[in-house]
């Protein structure tokens, strides 16, 4: 039995695809399938029932890639430790953001990681809050990148920004004619949001309670580049963070965004990784940069 099988166990367990398990772990189908089948005549016990349309675990199969996890992440741990005794800034680290931070933030820090650390090597993932948290509760990834607060105490937290909403309406719309903006001046305004799953949804969802504002029901957005397109055309009012606002604008644009007023409606941004983690150095190193960088913009 050797770590790599385990790997292809875990991945059958979760994507029940044995094409997408492959690819998930840059191998052929038959190499998994083959790998796979060694180590149930290893155990003397069917892991995995194939059907031409489905596949699914046994018992003895979701009970063994449970204990796959845990050795994997234990392995994980033990590559972190030597890692972090050689040089902190070298080496791999996998890094999840959540959807509406990593279009705009990874551009602005990503050149200067690579200068500051060019040693470190850093794979990106972007999914929603749960998917990340459940990877890095797994050890699958090494730290987040998401909006504050989360609803767990099983991670470290890292501050990183405090990032403003403004408020991104039609050129042609009367708001669009002021400088800045009161929360007063969406009371029973309707306004375009993000589907169910993203967290910045629940925030603008919280500014909208705060001034009175509702939801466009009949339209939920899967991205803030959508947000921004239904804008453009006319169909409504939507929150922007900062960050993903652009940083040229001109009269001849579709979208003004318009600052609030103080107390101006915000989100916090930082990191979480798992509490004990050995590379907690490279976290704090990477939290500076952060820092660092978004200040400057």
């Amino acid at each position: 039995m050797n770590l790599r099988v385990l790997l292809y166990l875990v991945a059958i367990d979760e994507e029940r695809h044995f094409h997408k398990a492959a690819a998930r772990c840059f191998v052929s189908q038959p190499t998994l399938s083959g790998q796979l089948k060694k180590l149930e005549q290893e155990l003397g016990v069917l892991l995995v029932e194939r059907n031409t349309r489905q596949v699914a675990m046994t018992n003895a199969g979701s009970a063994v890639a449970e204990m796959a996890r845990k050795v994997l992440a234990d392995v994980k741990g033990i590559q972190e430790i030597a890692q972090s005794f050689e040089d902190p800034m070298a080496g791999e680290l996998h890094a999840g953001l959540i959807p509406t931070i990593a279009p705009y933030l990874l551009p602005a820090i990503m050149p200067a990681l690579g200068k500051t650390w060019p040693k470190l090597k850093l794979w990106l993932h972007e999914y929603q809050t749960s998917v990340l948290l459940e990877k890095l509760r797994r050890a699958e990834l090494d730290f987040l990148i998401l909006a504050l607060p989360v609803e767990t105490e099983e991670f470290s937290e890292l501050e990183l920004f405090k990032e403003p909403f403004l408020l991104a309406v039609p050129a042609g719309e009367p708001l669009a004619s002021q400088p800045m903006i009161t929360m007063g001046d969406l009371n029973n305004r309707e306004m375009l949001l993000l589907e169910e799953g993203h967290c910045l949804r629940d925030q603008a969802l919280d500014v909208c309670f705060m001034a009175g504002a509702t939801e466009n029901a009949a339209f939920h957005a899967s991205s803030l580049e959508t947000l921004r397109f239904m804008v453009a055309e006319g169909m409504g009012l939507t929150l922007m963070p900062e960050l993903a606002v652009p940083k040229k604008q001109s009269k001849k644009d579709a979208i003004r965004y318009l600052p609030f007023e103080a107390p101006k409606p915000s989100r916090r941004i930082g990191m979480l990784y798992r509490k004990g983690s050995y590379r907690a150095e490279a976290f704090r190193n990477i939290q500076g940069l952060i820092r660092e960088r978004v200040g400057d913009l």
